[in-house]
């Protein structure tokens, strides 16, 4: 029998779905499950694929239907688990093998992995797979961290079944061990703020203006059509026009306002918080998720405090500032991505390569937007920049577009409408623009109770306060 160019471990959702588009791009895929029921019901399933998939129910089968050096892409939960399949696979791979996990794992626990499988013949990739079911299946961003010849290896396969922009492939090799990993868990971070400052748009729309659902879905229909022309816009349209199966209304308004989280979003916090990198927009989403979850005190809080909030405008004019607040808050939390990205590249010594990044997910992904492209092309002219709204190109958009945002947070405010997100955007825009800031006082501060010392903008030496040692911090 032909032997198989890749292997796949874990047959739930993505991993199908990823072993399907696999096959239908002309790749023979051997594929294993824990379960052999599982694989079976995969197999009698395929239909036509069906004869580019090789079904194995021992390790010994499996590994014996892959071509060498054998590629293993192993999609199951993050964590442990991973660790367990891959001490399971070990003893029956041989030198040059590739171990792929592809799921959403820390980019720790991947840094860890290759240099725990460093000097034994073996080699890993992490692998960042963006889009969702439906990515998975007809074409996803791909995101891959490892050695440039454990990719060589797995390039023609990988860019086969990629999301593909003006035909070009949304996959690429981005840096060593765990680079691609780490980009992943940047996405997401973006993809958690740019869901929040939808999802404040539309509180503001359906509380303060009184619109209902499909009303807020034909704005962001129209919206769509712009310069917002983006996948989060273009399924929140479509959220917002579903009816309920089991009633009359709207599907959305029938749905409990608690979000879930897998804890990507809290990572990028993390690794922004640790790389002293701010990404307000990313944290203000996380958090607004943590508060969402506190249902019962929210419910108990709003019968102590009220909730009465004022009206907004959101015709005309008013209507035009909600869309260009969005798309000024929009860039703000990519360009703070972006920036974690670009510490995080000199941290580990990945040399990232934004255009890149911003090309790939162009397609695919599910923060995939018009937008990404004018982030491409920013980079590309100015791949050292520090800051994406530095760009010419980024800094006459939120120039044009920050009064907007200053105007609905204003209104959201004076409206008790909760805006975490709009607002710490338009913070750092405010903050990030201003030469003089106030950290003088604080340093004063921390000289006076520990002795901390400051600079002085003079560049003298001395270094200390009048106001004595102080007490120890």
């Amino acid at each position: 029998m032909e032997k198989a160019e890749i292997g796949l471990i874990g047959l739930g959702v993505m991993g199908a779905n990823l072993a399907l588009n696999i096959a239908e791009k002309g790749n023979r895929i051997a594929v294993f499950n824990r379960t052999t029921e599982k694989t079976d019901e995969f197999f009698a399933e395929a239909g036509a694929l069906a004869d580019r998939i090789i079904p194995c129910h021992t390790m010994e089968e499996f590994i014996d239907a892959i071509r060498p050096p054998r590629p293993i892409i192993i999609m199951i939960k993050a964590g442990q688990p991973v660790d367990d399949q891959i001490q399971h696979l070990r003893p029956y791979l041989t030198n040059g093998d590739i171990v792929i996990d592809a799921g959403n794992a820390n980019f720790h626990d991947t840094r860890r992995r290759f240099k725990e499988l460093d000097g034994t013949g073996l080699t890993f990739i992490g692998m960042g797979v963006s889009g969702g079911e439906e990515g998975a299946r007809h074409g996803p961003s791909i995101m891959v961290g490892g050695t440039p010849e454990s990719y060589a290896r797995v390039e023609k396969v990988l860019t086969s079944i990629s999301a593909k922009f003006n035909n070009e492939d949304c996959c690429a090799w981005l840096g060593a061990d765990g680079a691609g990993h780490f980009v992943k868990t940047i996405h997401n971070g973006i993809e958690y703020a740019d869901m929040q400052m939808i999802g404040e748009i539309y509180g503001l729309l359906r509380d303060g203006a009184g619109k209902s659902a499909s009303e807020i879905g034909n704005i962001f229909g129209g919206w769509n059509k712009g310069r917002l022309n983006s996948y989060l816009i273009e399924i929140s349209e479509k959220v917002l026009a579903a009816r309920d199966p089991h009633g009359d209304g709207p599907m959305v308004d029938m749905i409990l306002d608690q979000a879930g989280q897998k804890g990507t979003g809290k990572w990028s916090v993390i690794e922004a918080q640790q790389l002293s990198v701010p990404a307000t927009a990313i944290e203000a989403a996380v958090a607004a998720r943590v508060l969402s979850s506190m249902k019962s005190q929210r419910v108990a809080a709003e019968k102590i405090f009220g909730s009465a909030p004022g009206k907004i405008d959101a015709s005309g004019a008013g209507l035009n500032d909600l869309e260009l607040a969005l798309f000024a808050a929009k860039i703000g939390a990519y360009a703070q991505g972006f920036a974690v990205m670009s510490e995080a590249s000199k941290e580990f010594g990945w040399s990232l390569p934004m255009p890149v990044i911003a090309k790939i997910w162009r397609a695919g992904c599910i923060i995939r937007s018009q937008f990404l492209d004018e982030i491409t092309t920013a980079f590309t002219a100015m791949p050292d920049v520090e800051n994406l709204i530095m760009t010419p190109a980024f800094s006459a958009m939120v120039k044009e577009a920050l009064p907007s945002l200053r105007r609905v947070v204003a209104a959201a405010v004076t409206a008790g409408l909760p805006v975490p997100a709009l607002s710490s955007a338009l913070s750092y825009f405010d903050s990030y623009r201003q030469a003089r800031g106030t950290a003088n006082l604080i340093q004063a501060q921390r000289d006076f109770f520990g002795a901390h010392g400051f600079d002085r903008l003079d560049g003298k030496d001395f270094h200390h306060g009048p106001w004595g040692s102080g007490l120890n911090e």
